[in-house]
C-alpha cells in the first residue's frame, strides 16, 4: 500500500466532546435556527450578542485609533478639567468641528466620554483613568507600531521580530545589540517602562510582605521605578540594581530624585554573559521573563538561584497566560494582546504560571507558590524558594 494512504491513527480518534462541538457547529450554521432564534424572545438575546462580539471583532482597529486619537489630542486631561463643548475642544485642538464631532461621539460610545449637559462632553468611566495614569495613555501612543506591524497579519507572521516593535526593542531579539543602542533609545524605552509599571508595582507591594528580607536584588531594574517605590515601601532594605550599564546611569538619577541612594548599589552587567552579584536574600524578576526566549529565561533562574543563600527568595512578576483549567473556553482576550505584542517585541512569548514554575523548579526552586493579587490583568506573582539542604 502507498505510505501516503495509509491512515492517520491519529486523525481518526475522536472523542464525544469533539463529536458535540462538531454536531454544535453544523447547528450553529443553520439559516433555520438563526431565523428561528430571531423571532424567540428566549434566545434572541444570545443571537444579537454574537452578532455584536463580531462585529467588534472586525471593529476593533477603528476602536483603538479612536482611543489613540482621543490620547494624542490630550482630551482626557483638557476635560478631567472641566467639560467643554464642541467648540471650544475644536479651539484648543484645532480639528474641524465636522471631523472632531465624529471622533468625540465616537468615544462616547466607546465610554472613554460621556455627553454631559448644554451639549458638552465630559469624561466617561473608561477615560477617567486615562486622564489619571500618563503610563496607559504611554502605552497607547507606544502600540501605535504593534498596529503597524499588524497591517498585513500574515506577513506579520512569516517576518516576525523584524518590524517596528523590534526596532524600538532591539535587546529583546538581540540581546548583544543591547550594548550598542545609542543612550537616547535606552532612555526612550526605560521611560515607557517607568511610566506603565506604576500598577504591577502596587500589585507587589500589596501582595508580598518584604519584612522578612534586608536585600534585594532587582535584575533587569530598568530604570529603577519598581526598587525606588520598594525602599519607599520597606525603609529597612538595601537595593542592588542589575542591568546594562547606559540603563542603570538612569536607574541612578531615579534614586537620587528620591533621596536613596544611601541604600543603593549598582550592578552593571549583561545576564546572559555575566554572573549575577550575590548578598541579596530576594531577587526580583519584574517584566523580564516574557521578554526573552526559554532557554535564555532559564539560563537566568539558575543565575538567580546560584547568586541566591541557602533559604533565598525568587520573587518573579509579570503578565501570563490563562490555562485552560482556568479558562475552559481559551486565552481571554488579554492573552491574545500579548501573545502578539510579544511575538512583535522579539523572542519572548507569554507564558502560563504553570510553565514558569517548571523552569523554576529545573533551576532548583522549591516551594513554589504563586501569590494571590487582585489585578492579574497586570501582573501574577510566582515565588520560590533555594533549597536549604540542597539534593
Amino acid at each position: 500500500m502507498d505510505a501516503a494512504r495509509l491512515p492517520n491513527p491519529l486523525m481518526e480518534v475522536t472523542t464525544w466532546q469533539d463529536s458535540f462541538l462538531q454536531w454544535l457547529e453544523r447547528l450553529y450554521a443553520s439559516p433555520r435556527l438563526y431565523q428561528w432564534s430571531l423571532s424567540n424572545p428566549l434566545t434572541r438575546w444570545i443571537t444579537k450578542r454574537r452578532t455584536q462580539q463580531i462585529f467588534d471583532l472586525m471593529s476593533g482597529f477603528v476602536y483603538s485609533q479612536v482611543l489613540l486619537g482621543c490620547v494624542r489630542l490630550d482630551l482626557f486631561k483638557m476635560l478631567y478639567q472641566k467639560p467643554l463643548d464642541l467648540q471650544q475642544i475644536a479651539l484648543q485642538t484645532r480639528v474641524s468641528e465636522q471631523a472632531l464631532q465624529r471622533l468625540l461621539v465616537s468615544a462616547v460610545s466607546l465610554g472613554l466620554l460621556e455627553s454631559r449637559s448644554h451639549q458638552r462632553f465630559g469624561l466617561g468611566a473608561l477615560g477617567v483613568p486615562l486622564a489619571m495614569h500618563p503610563g496607559i495613555g504611554a502605552m497607547v501612543e507606544h502600540n501605535h507600531l504593534l498596529y503597524r506591524d499588524m497591517q498585513d497579519p500574515l506577513a506579520f507572521l512569516n517576518n516576525a521580530w523584524q518590524g517596528h516593535m523590534a526596532e524600538y526593542w532591539p535587546y529583546a531579539h538581540d540581546a548583544q545589540a543591547a550594548e550598542r543602542v545609542a543612550q537616547e533609545k535606552f532612555s526612550r524605552y526605560s521611560d515607557l517602562m517607568a511610566s506603565s509599571q506604576e500598577f504591577v508595582v502596587q500589585e507587589i507591594l500589596k501582595s508580598y510582605y518584604f519584612e522578612e528580607h534586608r536585600c534585594v536584588l532587582d535584575v533587569g531594574a530598568g530604570k529603577g521605578r519598581f526598587a525606588s517605590e520598594l525602599a519607599l515601601h520597606a525603609k529597612h532594605l538595601k537595593l542592588q540594581l542589575f542591568d546594562l550599564p547606559p540603563v542603570l546611569e538612569l536607574a541612578k538619577a531615579t534614586f537620587q530624585s528620591k533621596g536613596l541612594t544611601d541604600r543603593l548599589s549598582l550592578c552593571p552587567g549583561n545576564f546572559l554573559h555575566d554572573p549575577l552579584p550575590q548578598g541579596a536574600d530576594l531577587v526580583t524578576l519584574v517584566r523580564v521573563a516574557h521578554d526573552h526566549p526559554d532557554e535564555v529565561v532559564q539560563q537566568l533562574l539558575q543565575k538567580i538561584h546560584d547568586a541566591l543563600p541557602v533559604g533565598g527568595i525568587l520573587l518573579l512578576a509579570e503578565p501570563m497566560a490563562k490555562t485552560y483549567s482556568q479558562c475552559p473556553d481559551g486565552p481571554t482576550q488579554t492573552d491574545v494582546y500579548f501573545h502578539f505584542y510579544l511575538l512583535a517585541m522579539g523572542a519572548g512569548r507569554l507564558r502560563t504560571p504553570e510553565e514558569l514554575m517548571l523552569m523554576m523548579s529545573n533551576a532548583g526552586f522549591v516551594g513554589l507558590e504563586l501569590l494571590p493579587n487582585n489585578m492579574p490583568i497586570h501582573a501574577r506573582i510566582l515565588l520560590g524558594r533555594k533549597p536549604k539542604c540542597l539534593p
